[in-house]
């Protein structure tokens, strides 16, 4: 192992992967990185990244902006052959007269976002970032302390072989929602508990989706149904993420298929035919979080450990994907001056940058999961003559669904949601 990095990056993860890579690419291969990654990391493939169909296979919703992200790092092209097109995204509200379909078409876009499975995801992020002689994986090891120094931070690693120390010009921390570096580095984190469950699993259905993405929101909570590709049999499927009162999860989880089956049939209805079958299902508690610093001189919170958001409108990811690819291009071009990786004023420049897209995404998912789990009658009046209203508008309409997929900057991302 080498001691000193330019980067060092503590999780191995969707996030901290593409955030190497596009170290790498901004850089032009001249930064030295490494990855800290506390699961061991599969063998390296002679004949690229592998692809195993399974119907319980987890998966995230990819914006058409994380698309330009993938093509500009050279990876479309890998990723496209294992990944769902969402090409309509149809928004209602059960027992109300409002909803809204939005089409790719209406906006000149091939898709309006993607649904990859995070097992492809990560075989082809890792398959591509391991063949960069620049990157080290350290896997599977875990950042146990962190000591600034004058320039740097000295890092003490616990690895398979033992402790061992290493020193980085900046540590980037991606280790999750619950990040143990944060808490150890006493980087306090705000959380808005939205009382809610969220339970997914694979869904088979009668009939094909069409590329066609739900968002259906009921008095429980909201449904998603994202596409997904046909499974190993060729039958149809969709990713279900299926949001409850945090009282009601517990018994959800503990229905049989058929009930969980039959009630899911009663709240979603028959846009898909007959829902036949269900996979695997996995619960997990809701809430808005955010890491009151992100930027320390030499360090830098990025992902779910920066900001966790409410699944339902699928920003979390995309929004990371875009905070890793706007830090690798400050961070590549301050080096390429003489700077350091981890000067402060660097990282601030950056989070600056950053600001408006993760305020403006962070309110579009909150505020909206907040507007549709509200029953009163007034506001359920008004929020399905908004839906109305967006349907019947079409430059309303487009802005919104840019919004959704993370293609618009600056003041145009204000929404009046």
């Amino acid at each position: 192992m080498d001691v000193d990095y330019d980067v060092l990056i503590a999780g191995g993860g969707m996030v901290g992967a593409s955030l190497a890579l596009s170290l790498h690419k901004h850089s032009q291969g001249q930064l030295k990185i490494a990855v800290v990654e506390s699961f061991p990391l599969p063998p390296l493939s002679d004949t690229g990244p592998s692809y195993r169909p399974s119907f319980d296979a987890r998966s995230t919703a990819l914006s058409y902006g994380s698309r330009q992200i993938f093509e500009n790092l050279e990876l479309w092209s890998t990723l496209e052959s294992h990944v769902a097109d969402i090409l309509n995204i149809q928004v209602s509200d059960r027992g109300h007269f409002g909803s809204a379909l939005m089409h790719c078409g209406e906006l000149e876009w091939p898709a309006l976002g993607y649904v990859i499975e995070n097992a492809w995801l990560g075989n082809v992020l890792l398959n591509h970032l391991r063949r960069h002689t620049n990157v080290q994986f350290i896997s599977p090891a875990s950042v146990e302390a962190v000591t600034p120094m004058a320039a740097k931070v000295q890092l003490d690693l616990q690895a398979e072989g033992g402790e061992t120390s290493c020193s980085a010009s900046l540590l980037v921390i991606a280790d999750g929602a619950d990040s143990g570096l944060c808490q150890r580095l006493g980087i306090h984190r705000r959380v808005d508990e939205y009382a809610q469950t969220a339970v997914i699993a694979n869904i088979a259905t009668e009939l094909p989706h069409g590329g066609t993405a739900y968002e259906r929101f009921t008095a429980e909570g909201p449904i998603a149904m994202l596409p997904l590709l046909p499974d190993e049999q060729g039958q149809s499927r969709s990713a279900l993420v299926w949001t409850f009162p945090e009282d009601d999860a517990d018994a959800a989880m503990n229905w049989t298929d058929e009930d969980f089956l039959a009630r899911l049939q009663q709240q979603f209805g028959h846009r898909l035919g007959r829902l036949l079958k269900v996979g695997q299902r996995v619960a997990f508690p809701l809430r808005l979080s955010f890491a009151e610093e992100q930027v320390r001189r030499n360090i830098v919170v990025m992902g779910n450990a920066a900001h966790s958001l409410h699944p339902v409108a699928g920003q979390g990811f995309n929004l990371a994907l875009r905070d890793a690819d706007a830090l690798a291009q400050r961070v590549a071009a301050a080096v390429a001056q003489g700077l350091s990786a981890g000067e402060l004023s660097v990282l601030q420049g950056y989070l600056r940058s950053q600001h408006t897209d993760q305020q403006v995404t962070t309110l579009f998912s909150d505020r909206l999961t907040k507007l549709f789990s509200n029953r009163q009658p007034v506001l359920s009046l008004a929020r399905n003559m908004g839906l109305v209203m967006l349907d019947a508008s079409k430059p309303i309409k487009s802005r919104f669904t840019a919004r959704a997929a993370g293609v618009i900057k600056g003041r145009d991302m204000e929404l009046p949601l």
